[in-house]
């Protein structure tokens, strides 16, 4: 039997300011919020989110995420919210936030609110967190029975936030529609556990759309650290439209092209997860076999907000062949995402494309 899927937030909240809500919206949920958000973070945020709780009498317990989505540190605040009784908790923050976060409200068995401070992932709707070793290496994909009770997203917060991860986000994005037409040509199950719908595939396609027709008018204006309707249209397309997206249209190889990035050292640990995912896209459509035009117009797109298009741009300029195929055996491996698109295709073929794309967009 068949069946398709289709699953998503209870809530979802987005525009300048929203922030001053969030005592209001949890206290519909619960009495004693778990609150995760990096010092940075709270830094930024942690007086709005305090006086938003003394206006609703909340006590929240605050604890400081150290900065990996591990099972080490799921484990540490898991202990922490059951000693202190949690009955919700917050990811406040970026995408490993609030994956420990969902991963901790799991755990728990309590609901999840997602607070992003940036638009720069997908991660804020869905019902999976990426777990990544300690040190940073992707280990695999958490599921959950359900998606997070809220996502609150303030469009002033995310401006302020550095350029980079805007535009993280819209490479992240990107990967939407692409990657649930790979999935879709092979009828793939989806991350929601079922064939996508109809709707998922609509909504991928409203997220290219919006990028490419806002993205790069939004860049300029969030560079500015002002909120315009081209802001709040690629706010909603990196985070609801790219989240539903591909939690319930599938998977493929740029995904797992990212996944295989973490097996590398050196600085390219120092790009964001959209970063190394737009590299990802451009790999995925030469895999594909798509025309170099179309090829380009998705990496002249990603030269216009400053994403990597060039392996010079991903610090891996003098990266050994070898290196490459160590990426393309993990973002290969039985049960990777690849499988959506190509359940044949080799380390070697990942490598080979990952080179075309260098030497398709260096000029």
């Amino acid at each position: 039997m068949q069946k398709k899927v289709f699953i998503s937030p209870k809530k979802y909240i987005q525009g300048a300011g929203v922030l001053s809500e969030i005592g209001e919206e949890v206290a519909k949920i619960g009495k004693a919020p778990f609150v995760l958000s990096d010092s940075i973070v709270w830094e930024i945020t942690g007086n709005t989110v305090k006086e938003s709780f003394d206006a609703t009498n909340t006590t929240y317990i605050y604890e400081e995420f150290t900065g990996e989505a591990s099972n080490t540190e799921i484990n540490r605040l898991t202990e922490v919210g059951k000693d202190k009784e949690a009955d919700v908790v917050i990811g406040l923050g970026g995408g490993k936030t609030i994956d420990t976060a969902k991963a901790v409200g799991d755990a728990l068995g309590i609901p999840v609110v997602v607070a992003p401070t940036t638009a720069s992932t997908d991660a804020p709707t869905s019902a999976l967190s990426v777990i990544y070793s300690d040190e940073g290496v992707f280990e695999g994909y958490k599921f959950y029975n359900k998606n997070p009770e809220l996502v609150l997203i303030d469009s002033k917060v995310v401006v302020g936030a550095p350029i980079f991860l805007l535009a993280s986000g819209m490479g992240d994005a990107m990967a939407t529609l692409v990657e649930v037409k790979a999935s879709q040509k092979r009828n793939s199950n989806t991350m929601a556990g079922g064939k996508a719908t109809l709707a998922a595939i609509a909504i991928a396609e409203k997220a290219e759309e919006i990028l490419f027709d806002q993205g790069i008018a939004a860049y300029k204006a969030a560079k500015q650290k002002i909120v315009t309707p081209q802001v709040e249209a690629i706010i909603e397309a990196n985070t609801l439209l790219s989240g539903l997206g591909f939690e319930n249209g599938g998977l493929a190889a740029a995904h797992a092209i990212h996944n295989g990035f973490t097996a590398l050292k050196g600085n390219i640990h120092k790009l964001t997860h959209g970063q190394k995912v737009a590299y990802g896209v451009l790999t995925q459509l030469v895999l594909e076999g798509y025309s170099e035009e179309e090829i380009m117009r998705y990496a002249d797109f990603f030269k216009a907000i400053e994403l990597p298009t060039t392996l010079k741009d991903l610090h891996l300029d003098d990266v050994a062949y070898e290196d490459l195929l160590e990426v393309g055996k993990l973002a290969t491996v039985e049960g990777e995402t690849t499988h959506n698109m190509n359940p044949e295709l080799t380390p070697e073929q990942v490598a080979d494309a990952i080179l075309a794309v260098n030497a398709i967009t260096t000029v």
